[in-house]
């Protein structure tokens, strides 16, 4: 794939991130033919950030996983660089993260068809622990080591197959479940306000122009095509 036509996808992907879900697409593509292998073996982690709820491996994968999903390139900055993993982890201890809002009481039935909704029997803190575990043990088999520790192509060769569900998962019957909670995570936190842990400093904001919780930008609305220029404004009322 070539660099201008990844960068495009790379575009139109996060312009419609809260739009239609994808089918089949993520954004590590050729990032690790750059010449940077190193940064695709050890995406650059949050230092200051240590995780509540994901172990040491947990966090490895996640990295490495946001790293590949949204990269850093010339088009803008990645998930990590922006945070992501944080906002990721962040959630996992709220409502959301144990299931409070999700009905959980059963029957689950993996083997009922996709438009019947989520089957699983697992929270999203659930998923993602059992999910991890069970994709490091894959890895480990097919691999030799976990994923985190992969290198660029054989990451994204990874996440395919979980999009796919062509992964066979030790507890997770639908292994395409966890990957389509990973990326609308990592669609979230890298689009959310930077209070919950994500988009640091407001980039993705700045990227597509969004100008964020600024009280008036109507004057704009019928400018399409116009670059907004006053920059984003956070809910805490930080200005990029």
């Amino acid at each position: 794939m070539a660099d201008d036509k990844l960068w495009l996808q790379r575009r139109e992907f996060l312009s419609q991130a809260f739009g239609a879900a994808p089918t089949v697409i993520f954004l590590g593509g050729t990032l690790a033919t750059h010449g940077d292998e190193a940064h695709a073996q050890s995406p650059a982690s949050q230092d200051a950030y240590k995780p509540n709820f994901f172990s040491a491996e947990e966090w490895a994968f996640i990295n490495a996983a946001v790293d590949r999903l949204i990269p850093s390139n010339e088009d803008g900055p990645g998930g990590v660089e922006l945070g992501v993993p944080e906002f990721i982890d962040r959630q996992m201890d709220t409502g959301y993260g144990h299931g409070e809002f999700w009905y959980m009481s059963g029957p689950f039935h993996p083997e009922a068809e996709p438009t019947l909704g989520y089957q699983l029997r697992f929270t999203p803190r659930e998923l993602y622990r059992a999910a991890i575990a069970d994709v490091d043990i894959w890895c480990n088999k097919v691999h030799g080591k976990t994923f985190g520790a992969l290198d660029g192509a054989n990451r994204d060769e990874v996440l395919t197959l979980l999009q796919k569900g062509r992964i066979e998962l030790a507890t997770i019957a639908r292994p395409a479940e966890f990957f389509l909670q990973l990326l609308a995570n990592t669609k979230e936190g890298y689009f959310a306000d930077p209070m919950y842990g994500g988009n640091r400093n407001m980039g993705a904001w700045k990227m597509i122009g969004f100008p964020g919780s600024r009280a008036d930008y109507a004057d704009w609305i019928t400018q399409p095509g116009k670059v907004y220029p006053l920059g984003p404004v956070s809910i805490q009322g930080e200005k990029a």
